[in-house]
């Protein structure tokens, strides 16, 4: 079983609570209690392979900043959170994804936009295309918008992400063994140049000598030989 830390990320009020809690227990959370951080763990089957996951529900407030950076630190995946109700909530998410391409020093980092609340339609103030526009910009980051009170897309987000975590793994351990593959090839091809190398006049000369030298004496131990074996007592 594989472990993955995945970090939820976004403003105070967007539902990153809710949608965390709805994927791990099945539950609807509909009171508002701000989040400083909380861990939840789910095992969960994924294309035949067994995940265990860590889930950290980050708080969405500025004076928590330093305890986010510990956590995409140790994040493998990223659950960027928005509220269709709020429009700066998605303005805040460009900050946020800027400071975990920083931290993680990568610009390909698992991640997947999220457009929460979108029950709730008669307070929409960000639309389908606004959302579409962001993944775009994003380099197609994954995107889905979800409701937390009937589950819609909670699942297939939080799994969309475990799978880039995957695909990026098993890209890692390729490319590592295609290196692995490329040094060991390069050794074969030295040492067959050490082989070939041409030899200089002079060593051409030490070995002819050193072979004459080993012929005569192979001759005047076998004449030793064949003159003990011939003789008539």
């Amino acid at each position: 079983m594989r472990d993955y830390k995945i970090v939820v990320l976004g403003a105070g009020g967007v539902g990153k609570s809710s949608i965390t809690v709805q994927f791990v227990q099945g539950v609807y959370v509909e009171s508002y209690d701000p989040t400083i951080e909380d861990s939840y763990r789910k095992q969960i089957e994924i294309d035949g392979r067994a995940c265990d996951l860590e889930i950290l529900d980050t708080a969405g407030v500025a004076q928590f900043t330093a305890m986010r950076e510990l956590y995409i630190k140790s994040g493998k995946g990223f659950l960027l959170v928005y509220s269709v109700t709020d429009e700066n909530s998605l303005k805040e998410l460009l900050a946020l994804r800027e400071q975990v391409l920083r931290i993680k020093d990568s610009d390909n980092v698992p991640m997947v936009l999220i457009g929460n609340k979108s029950d709730l339609e008669s307070d929409r103030v960000v639309s389908i295309e606004d959302g579409v526009k962001v993944s775009q910009e994003w380099g197609l980051v994954p995107f889905y918008e979800t409701s937390a009170m009937y589950k819609t897309n909670v699942d297939e987000a939080f799994i969309d992400v475990v799978r880039q975590i995957m695909r990026k793994e098993a890209a890692v351990s390729a490319e590592k063994k295609q290196q692995k593959e490329a040094a060991k090839q390069t050794t074969i091809a030295n040492d067959k140049e050490i082989d070939t190398e041409p030899v200089s006049g002079a060593q051409k000369e030490a070995k002819a000598s050193r072979l004459k030298q080993s012929l005569s004496g192979d001759t005047s131990t076998a004449d030793k030989s064949r003159s003990r074996c011939c003789v008539i007592m």
